[in-house]
């Protein structure tokens, strides 16, 4: 695993090789034989953490502990240098490692792989946009140390404002890379005509925040696939409660983890979730065959963007209980959407779930409530389309903000995914600093507001917009 690996292995080191492969060996086994025939609920309450680590590892805590330290102690030199040379699994250090990471990392792999018949692995890191640097930037080396090669990859104009600054600045600004923007993302010929032989990857976020932008993902991973690049998918919105990209030929799934996995908002993260033996026209084996696990021990344990101890453990407790709220979630903001697709002061209404959406037909086949076919409410499948919709007001941008700043109970604020309602007019807040120009190929209108819907009772958000637009 390591850059650059010269290490001669000492009798000392194999006595700690030999030990660790059994423990990768009983753990391989006890995924395939034991977790992988879990529901996803139960992944999600415990992970890979097992009644057999407490007692053997956590003097008996049911609950996977918090090691708030930098660093872990070795045996001997042997053990170090084992570590340090990859040979071995350890932590060594947090900025690499920790323990309370590995639980985590551990059970978003296993959510976001749940229904895949391969393996799929996972590298944490301190935010959503950390996670989408993770994961695109060993795709944009280029691939002879003496040429600089002309570099482009492919994505939805349609997303977070955040990663179009990351990509319009960061990227194609400061460093020449060119992102070449999909407006319509359902028309898998406009995804096609943008990829040539200097492409690196195809980008795209569904449900897209704030619009609702969404595309095929199976024709877009297969056209991927054709040009030997990799789809990387920004799945934050849906959660692998209704959408596991990866299962549908996706290689790379990109999570804010500080949205709806941490549903309670205490705090961020991030993940990068691949697919084992990834497409990909870098000629780098060991990235392919298990990308998050290369990265987590290569670039980002030189980039630091490590994930808190702390905040692992907290979005584990979140996690327990994700495919519930999603669900929940889900219902409380259809009936919102219901409401506001009559209410004549509203110009229009964009959320997946109304049947006149042009993109109902499309996610109806990807977004699904994970198991409902085993839950004794549903006990067949059952479509979800998640918390996230957004809506125009009738007489533009002035009267957006008196209704905006009319809302008593639905928290004024740039996030999203809380078990609290949250709103939010993007092209004053989330999508301001991409300026009007770049709001306009994400087709983000002045007075759009994004509205994050809650746990509350419906009766009582939709008593709170009614207010508010009674003000206009």
């Amino acid at each position: 695993m390591a850059d650059s690996n010269e290490t001669n292995i000492t009798p000392g080191m194999k006595r700690y090789i030999d030990k660790n492969n059994a423990y990768l060996k009983n753990r391989s086994e006890y995924i395939k034989n034991v977790v992988k025939k879990w529901k996803f609920d139960t992944i999600s309450v415990h992970g890979l953490y097992s009644v057999k680590d407490a007692i053997e590892d956590y003097q008996g805590s049911i609950i996977e502990p918090i090691f708030m330290s930098t660093s872990q102690v070795f045996n001997d030199s042997d053990e170090m240098e084992a570590a340090l040379s990859y040979l071995i699994p350890s932590w060594t250090y947090s900025r690499i490692a920790n323990p309370s990471t590995y639980y985590y990392e551990w059970t978003i792999a296993l959510l976001d792989g749940y229904g895949f018949n391969g393996e799929t692995s996972c590298c944490s890191t301190s935010s959503g946009m950390a996670a989408i640097m993770t994961a695109v930037q060993p795709f944009l080396i280029h691939k002879s140390k003496s040429k600089q090669e002309p570099r482009n990859f492919v994505a939805s104009s349609q997303c977070y404002g955040g990663t179009f600054q990351q990509f319009s600045i960061r990227l194609m600004e400061e460093r020449g890379i060119e992102c070449r923007w999909v407006r319509n993302t359902a028309d898998i010929e406009e995804w096609a005509e943008k990829i040539d032989e200097n492409t690196r990857f195809l980008y795209g976020e569904l449900p897209s925040n704030p619009c609702l932008g969404f595309f095929d993902i199976k024709a877009v991973a297969d056209l991927a696939h054709s040009h030997n690049i990799p789809l990387i998918c920004d799945s934050t919105i849906a959660t692998p409660a209704l959408l596991r990209p990866i299962e549908h030929g996706a290689d790379i799934v990109v999570q804010s983890v500080t949205k709806t996995m941490t549903s309670s908002g205490f705090g961020i993260a991030g993940a990068v979730i691949a697919r084992h033996n990834l497409t990909s026209n870098i000629d780098n084996d060991a990235m392919k065959k298990d990308f998050a696990t290369y990265i987590k021990y290569l670039p980002n344990r030189d980039y630091g963007p490590n994930l808190h101890p702390m905040q692992a453990i907290m979005t584990l407790n979140d996690l327990r209980t994700l495919r519930s709220k999603v669900d929940l979630l889900s219902k409380n903001t259809m009936r919102v959407a219901q409401y506001l697709s009559t209410h004549n002061k509203i110009e229009s209404v964009q959320y997946l779930g109304l049947p006149n959406h042009p993109l109902y037909k499309l996610a109806s086949r990807y977004l699904w409530l994970v198991d409902a076919e085993y839950d004794p409410e549903y006990k067949k499948p059952v479509n979800r389309y998640g918390h996230l919709m957004s809506f125009c007001i009738k007489g533009g941008a002035v009267q957006t903000r008196k209704f905006f700043d009319s809302l008593n109970n639905i928290f004024r604020a740039t996030d999203l995914g809380r078990i609290k309602s949250v709103a939010t007019i993007p092209a004053i807040s989330t999508h301001q600093q991409q300026g009007q120009a770049g709001r306009v190929l994400a087709n983000i209108p002045d007075n759009l507001v994004r509205l994050c819907v809650g746990a509350e009772h419906p009766d009582d958000i939709i008593a709170d917009i009614e207010q508010a637009l009674k003000k206009i």
